[in-house]
């Protein structure tokens, strides 16, 4: 389990990275949907430490907030992150009357940055 979770923590990482660099080419549709895959990888990391995981994106949000945030193991706030997340996601990849802003883009991946930091300063404590 361990194993399978560092290597989604290395797909978040990867991610993260594709976030930016279509955040430099001012693709902000692209840039909200690899910010918040960097974070869903990142919170799937977690869940692999518990042997959990869901084939549906709801679920690995709603395992991360009952067994990590309820339990005081991931803070709250950082979590809500990616509740935002997908739905700019969620908007933005299906919907036709959503267009994405640079704002949108830039502070996305601000908050996955941050999940994806604090979901490895847990993984070490685990």
């Amino acid at each position: 389990m361990r194993a399978y979770a560092e290597y989604r923590l290395e797909r978040a990482e990867e991610a993260l990275e594709e976030a930016r660099v279509l955040l430099s080419l001012g693709k902000f549709r692209g840039t909200i949907n690899r910010a918040y895959y960097a974070m869903f990888y990142a919170a799937s990391a977690l869940l692999a430490t518990k042997g959990l995981g869901s084939s549906k994106h709801a679920g690995v949000i709603s395992f991360l907030h009952k067994d990590f945030v309820k339990t005081g193991v991931f803070p709250a706030d950082t979590a809500s992150f990616i509740d935002k997340a997908f739905r700019l996601r969620t908007e933005s990849d299906y919907g036709d009357e959503y267009t994405p802003t640079q704002d949108d883009a830039e502070s996305t991946v601000g908050r996955a940055e941050q999940f994806v930091r604090t979901a490895r300063e847990v993984l070490e404590t685990l």
